[in-house]
């Protein structure tokens, strides 16, 4: 039997992702562009709908970068509000572990996982930066070797405040006049980053825990991912590199005993369609050029070398000043916290061997792993990744905001249900249902 391939929907606006000049463009903040896309990745039967999150606007060279959208809607309330617009769609939503407390998020998302009647979903992520966290009252309190250790204590509390309430604990017998047992919600908790205890308000969910989301590629993300994540984002532009990346991560499960099965590998794509292999091509550099205009591209090296370099032309060779590795001209980009001299070295060497501008650069080294070509090739290449084991499925990111997901949902997932390879319709209520990975087990079964 061929492996079933798992799609989600990522709602775009962060980074340079949407084609906001567009005019079929709509709003990024209107709820109705997030009902939208939801109700197309549900009648295409994806798996989950999924929000980014950014704490801070990023800014270049002291400026909000109006090219860069990096903001919208607090995640779990639109989800809250999707919830009652769909039926059977998972709901993921990105929330900070680094500037969050456990107990607040794990009830926000235990609450989202009932109102949903299980579908929620949380992609843990850290903050490494001062910068983003002049927003709260501890600010850069954390260094960044530490980001992952409160990670992982963060989402160990959040999971003994889900499991302080078993399924006896709700008793609702009106006979014996009494609705909880007398010990519910007890918890208690002292580690490395949390010492709290008390009472957890929020009966356990559909789900026992909500479907638990990662994305890294380093190896403490992969590690991270391997013991305690059901889906990881990775992003990989070849087969080889995804096979590599999917063996690698796939092979560290055993030794928290896990099976390859409770891990989806899920990389984020985007796709272009033409009525010919040309035609598609063509859309594609067309999108590309859109979303890296001149100034972005500009941008995006002055990033990396620490300097202000609107004097080039963004059509002209890339600058021959040396980067300066002790200044830095843009805030809020993780993208850009390695080594950026090594980053220059291969860049020069990149655009001397393919004759490259600063614009082509710029495309070409923001690229993500791209589906382009007619309905029916880009519904194979789809599968081609998912049954040679380079990935599980995929979460789209369209570059249009709402209809960016129309044309997948007409045209290539019918060809790929039509393999054999992607549902026809939803097997069951939950998100757990829908990537196979069955509830959470219980307290009593943890035991």
């Amino acid at each position: 039997m061929p492996k079933q391939i798992h799609l989600a929907a990522h709602f775009p606006g962060v980074n340079n992702t949407t084609v906001w000049s567009d005019p079929r463009s709509g709003s990024q903040i209107d709820f109705a562009s997030f009902v939208h896309l939801a109700r197309t990745a549900e009648r295409a039967k994806f798996d989950f709908f999924f929000l980014a999150e950014g704490l801070r606007l990023r800014e270049l060279k002291g400026r909000i970068h109006d090219l860069d959208v990096a903001g919208r809607p607090e995640s779990l309330t639109v989800l809250a509000a999707l919830a009652a617009v769909t039926t059977r769609l998972g709901l993921a939503a990105t929330v900070n572990s680094t500037f969050n407390e456990p107990y607040e998020v794990a009830r926000r998302l235990a609450t989202l996982d009932h109102l949903s009647e299980g579908r929620a979903a949380w992609n843990v992520v850290t903050s490494y930066d001062a910068f983003t966290g002049e927003n709260f009252r501890r600010g850069g309190f954390l260094d960044e070797a530490d980001r992952y250790t409160r990670a992982a204590e963060f989402l160990h509390t959040a999971r003994e405040l889900w499991d302080s309430w078993s399924a006896a604990d709700l008793v609702a017998d009106p006979a014996e006049g009494r609705f909880v047992r007398e010990d519910a919600g007890a918890f208690r908790h002292e580690g490395q980053h949390f010492a709290i205890q008390g009472r957890f308000t929020t009966p356990r969910g559909p789900q026992g825990h909500p479907v638990i989301i990662q994305a890294g590629d380093s190896d403490e993300g992969r590690e991270f991912a391997a013991r305690d994540a059901d889906v990881i984002f990775s992003r990989h532009s070849t087969l080889e590199d995804g096979r590599a990346f999917y063996k690698d991560v796939k092979s560290r499960l055993a030794k928290y005993g896990r099976r390859p099965a409770d891990l989806k590998i899920m990389p984020a794509v985007t796709y272009v369609l033409g009525d010919s292999e040309r035609d598609a091509a063509e859309r594609a550099a067309e999108i590309r050029r859109a979303q890296v205009s001149p100034q972005n591209a500009l941008a995006f090296l002055e990033a990396v070398w620490g300097r202000d370099l609107s004097g080039y032309d963004p059509d002209g060779p890339l600058p021959d000043v040396e980067p300066d590795l002790a200044g830095g001209v843009s805030k809020g980009r993780a993208q850009f916290r390695g080594d950026r001299s090594e980053t220059v070295r291969r860049w020069r060497e990149l655009a001397e061997d393919r004759g490259l501008s600063i614009r082509e650069l710029a495309i070409e080294a923001t690229s993500r792993q791209t589906f382009v070509g007619t309905a029916r090739t880009v519904a194979d290449r789809i599968d081609e990744f998912v049954q040679t084991d380079a990935a599980d499925g995929f979460v789209f990111v369209p570059h249009l905001t709402p209809g960016g997901l129309d044309d997948l949902a007409e045209h290539v997932v019918p060809l790929l249900q039509e393999k054999g390879v992607f549902r026809a319709d939803y097997t069951g209520p939950t998100l757990r249902d829908h990537l196979g990975l069955g509830p959470a087990r219980t307290p009593e079964e943890t035991a």
